[in-house]
């Protein structure tokens, strides 16, 4: 007798277990001996910034992945993060799955949705299939921000894309210091340690996740995603690794960038006779700087090199966990950086980067007088885009660009045994799209049935194992096209054609430039002159490119990229629950240049109560409204410029406190009353600047940074809070080009 219920059931069932039999389901796992893969990320660090690539930096750790393994001198990726971080989990081009931009934005056009379109496979998602256990740590950039919430939706987080377990941050820009991390998909507490810094956390974290992989299923391969937030701004080291680097750089970007150049040569990284391309605009002769210039600028170097050293340490403990583990030899590691080298500190660096992101004057002075704090918990800082130039040496422009400065980034590949002559530099042309069919190649997986047919096509990109086994080998990839706003550019048989684009103007009126890059490494000869028709080709083929991987219509917009705003950021009012918080993000209300009123209400107020009612922000910027011993304050903290309003103490019995801002004849002016009772009224600079949305909102506390320097994080409140009720008057207003423009500087 058979009562199957379900036709794949291999067994019988009859009326009791004697007459029936078993079957069970086989589980698909991965090949025996399949080894593990780890991608190691990092963000904004040029061509010229790691050890092994011809940098003053100490990296010895990642020098030794590129002294046993493979380093390449012509990888390329996307000129900005999120895109590059797209194609390298997809193999495919990041208009093609959607992210065209960054992951901030839905334009309304299929190639620029903001996150990886759900019909296209992930390389956890492919790995996971295949008896793989994934593990995803660090940044991520993916998620659009109206879904970086506590209520989801949590599909296109790494949880929701083929990771079994994620820690780290969602968002392009973090505080080392003080992260808002989260763990799967929720908050994560940071441990009380003075002296945390989240490039140690990650590393730490992901010792854990492997530590518990192979004590629980050591004979399953695992996957591990670990991407730093080195070194994008702001740069964060701790003292002693700065101290390393006293003096190391004041001999000035100009001498810097020399010194990089000479030693890429030595090394073979670049070929003979190679010459530095002219400074790119802006960038001032060092030896025409004043002597207080020069030290300020090059303590913020000096800053940075110490970050990317501490960065190295971290990867060096990961590394000796493998070692310790025995699971050396049997992991592939891939480390790579998500662009160039960020210029977007402009002139003169930064100590609160948040000025700028608020529109606010970033003086010289206000910088110099923070030299000494510089790398610490009270500056969010960025260096001088002298030296992102001399980060990305040889080469022109920085990130964003699709110059080399922008595009060109350092690849090294790891695989004990696999690897043929790894003194050797590899040189063939390759791109970020390579990566997933390498590593699928490498490890014998093909791309499951489950994932064929119309929710599959074929990568954009080829595998580059061939060139493990042979440095001299010929290269399989001759085109490749870069679009990153409206900056175009295509490589295409030993030639390279780019169109450097000015917002706003008229794309049939950019002016195309060739470079013949087999000769000309780092496109200082323009010959689009000299070969008319041969650039009119590279033109077709961009625009055929384009087309086919889903890049048009091309968007140069900033403004008003997003044509429909998330209707979150529409709401006039918002009614907030104790211990609430909205991430930083569209998922939080836009408090720039907007009047609003903040209502918390109380329960059993005695008249004694400390702690943060509501708060916005964190260190660098922001505004918070707390209780002080029975007293109402708000604090502005305009980028490090605090404006304190204090009320008298509030009446035993008080049930609601409000804080009130608005404009009056042409300035701005904070009220903060009592049950409906003006208590204290005091003139401001300004509303709260318009700007960067990254700014989390919360009720109860202040976490992980305290907004304020008059109290300690998270500041929670002592009293009863019922609800705090946040309303707009009108409308958000439109953000300005400038705006949009410091939001790209941000990721």
């Amino acid at each position: 007798m058979s009562n199957e219920s379900n036709t794949s059931f291999g067994g019988t069932i009859g009326r009791t277990v004697a007459d029936s039999t078993p079957a069970w389901e086989q589980s698909r796992g991965a090949r025996e001996g399949a080894p593990n893969v780890i991608t190691i990320v990092l963000d904004d660090v040029g061509f010229g910034q790691l050890g092994c690539y011809g940098s003053s930096i100490a990296t010895p750790h990642i020098d030794s992945l590129a002294e046993g393994g493979a380093r390449y001198s012509n990888f390329h990726v996307a000129a900005l993060c999120s895109p590059t971080r797209a194609s390298l989990l997809t193999g495919r081009n990041h208009h093609a799955v959607g992210v065209g931009f960054l992951a901030d934005f839905d334009s309304g056009f299929p190639g620029y949705r903001g996150a990886v379109r759900r019909e296209v496979p992930m390389l956890p998602e492919i790995l996971k299939e295949e008896g793989y256990a994934t593990y995803a740590v660090g940044k991520w950039h993916l998620t659009p921000p109206s879904q970086m919430t506590q209520a989801g939706p949590f599909e296109q987080w790494p949880t929701g894309r083929g990771f079994d377990r994620y820690y780290g941050f969602l968002g392009g820009e973090e505080d080392q210091w003080a992260p808002e991390v989260w763990e799967d998909q929720h908050y994560a507490e940071l441990p009380e340690d003075p002296e945390y810094h989240v490039s140690a956390d990650l590393v730490d974290r992901s010792r854990r996740y492997l530590a518990d992989h192979v004590s629980a299923t050591p004979e399953r391969p695992f996957y591990l995603h670990l991407a730093f937030g080195a070194g994008h701004a702001p740069h964060q080291a701790p003292k002693d690794y700065i101290a390393r680097y006293q003096g190391a750089y004041d001999h000035g970007w100009d001498e810097e960038r020399a010194r990089i150049l000479r030693r890429q040569i030595e090394r073979g990284i670049v070929p003979e006779g190679t010459e530095l391309p002219p400074a790119n605009p802006g960038v001032a002769a060092w030896d025409g700087l004043s002597d207080d210039q020069k030290r300020l600028y090059a303590r913020m170097q000096e800053v940075f090199a110490a970050f990317m050293e501490y960065t190295d340490a971290q990867i060096g403990r990961l590394l000796a966990f493998l070692q310790e583990q025995g699971l050396t030899e049997n992991t592939l590691v891939v480390l790579l950086s998500d662009n160039g080298a960020s210029g977007e500190g402009g002139p003169h660096g930064s100590a609160n980067e948040y000025r700028y992101f608020l529109g606010l004057e970033d003086r010289f002075e206000d910088s110099l007088a923070m030299i000494d704090d510089l790398g610490s918990p009270l500056t969010h800082n960025h260096y001088p885009s002298g030296w992102a130039q001399a980060g990305n040496t040889p080469l022109k422009m920085y990130k964003k660009y699709t110059y080399g400065g922008g595009v060109r980034a350092p690849l090294i590949v790891h695989w004990p045994g696999h690897v043929q002559r790894a003194e050797q530099v590899r040189h063939q042309f390759h791109h970020v799209t390579d990566l997933v069919p390498t590593i699928l190649q490498a490890i014998d997986v093909d791309v499951p049935e489950s994932f064929r047919g119309a929710a599959f096509e074929d990568f954009d990109g080829t595998s580059l194992a061939y060139s493990l086994a042979d440095p001299d080998a010929e290269g399989t990839r001759s085109t490749q096209y870069f679009e990153t706003a409206g900056y175009r550019g295509i490589v295409k048989d030993g030639y390279k054609a780019i169109a450097n684009h000015e917002p706003g103007a008229d794309y049939d009126a950019d002016r195309w430039e060739l470079y013949a890059i087999r000769e000309d490494f780092n496109e200082v000869a323009d010959v689009s002159a000299q070969h008319p028709e041969l650039t009119q080709s590279l033109v077709d083929a961009w625009w055929e490119e384009a087309e086919r991987h889903g890049v048009l219509p091309l968007d140069d917009r900033m403004q008003t990229r997003v044509q429909s705003r998330d209707l979150v950021r529409e709401r006039a009012s918002y009614r907030m629950l104790p211990g609430a918080r909205l991430p930083n993000g569209s998922a939080a209300p836009g408090f720039g240049d907007r009047e609003f009123r903040i209502t918390v209400q109380l329960s059993n107020f005695v008249g004694q109560e400390s702690g943060v009612l509501v708060s916005y922000g964190r260190r660098a910027a922001g505004f918070v409204l707390f209780m002080d011993d029975g007293k109402a304050v708000f604090d502005l903290n305009r980028a490090g410029e605090h404006t304190v309003v204090s009320a008298p103490p509030a009446p035993a019995g008080t049930t609601e406190v409000s804080l009130t801002l608005q404009r009056r004849e042409g300035k701005a002016v904070a009220t903060l009353a009592y049950d409906g009772v003006d208590a204290q009224t005091q003139e401001l600079p300004s509303l709260m600047p318009a700007g960067l949305g990254c700014l989390s909102l919360q009720v109860g506390y202040n976490y992980p940074s305290p907004v304020s320097s008059l109290y300690e994080r998270p500041a929670r409140f002592t009293g009863s809070i019922r609800e705090a009720l946040i309303e707009f008057p009108d409308a958000a207003p439109e953000m300005s080009e400038q705006h949009w423009q410091r939001l790209i500087a941000a990721e």
